[in-house]
């Protein structure tokens, strides 16, 4: 007994499979380009992170004369933690963005 085939479904299925790999580029692209500016609490330290997680720049703004290694340390640690959540942030915001229109096969 041989089995019909559905060759409506077959090319709805490729054609959302061609999308969701132009998709997939787009969020690919969109993660190393979309960056996101933090500080440290005392806002000594800025850190320019995309939202790949990686860090493009770290700025130091303000006098150091009256600070300790420890408290500079401290503040870069600080800035540092917060451009990883940042880019999270940024990534996950991204793929509801990227994504979101999205349904899956059922």
């Amino acid at each position: 007994m041989g089995r019909e085939i559905d060759e409506a479904w077959i090319e709805e299925a490729v054609e959302r499979y061609r999308r969701i790999e132009t998709l997939h580029a787009e969020f690919d692209k969109a993660v190393k380009t979309v960056e996101v500016t933090v500080h440290s609490a005392d806002g000594l330290v800025e850190v320019l992170v995309t939202a790949d997680g990686t860090i493009r720049d770290v700025r130091i703004d303000g006098p150091l004369h009256n600070r300790t290694g420890e408290a500079l340390s401290r503040s870069v640690r600080e800035a540092v933690t917060a451009a990883a959540e940042a880019a999270a942030w940024a990534r996950k915001k991204l793929h509801a963005e990227t994504f979101g229109d999205y349904r899956s096969l059922q």
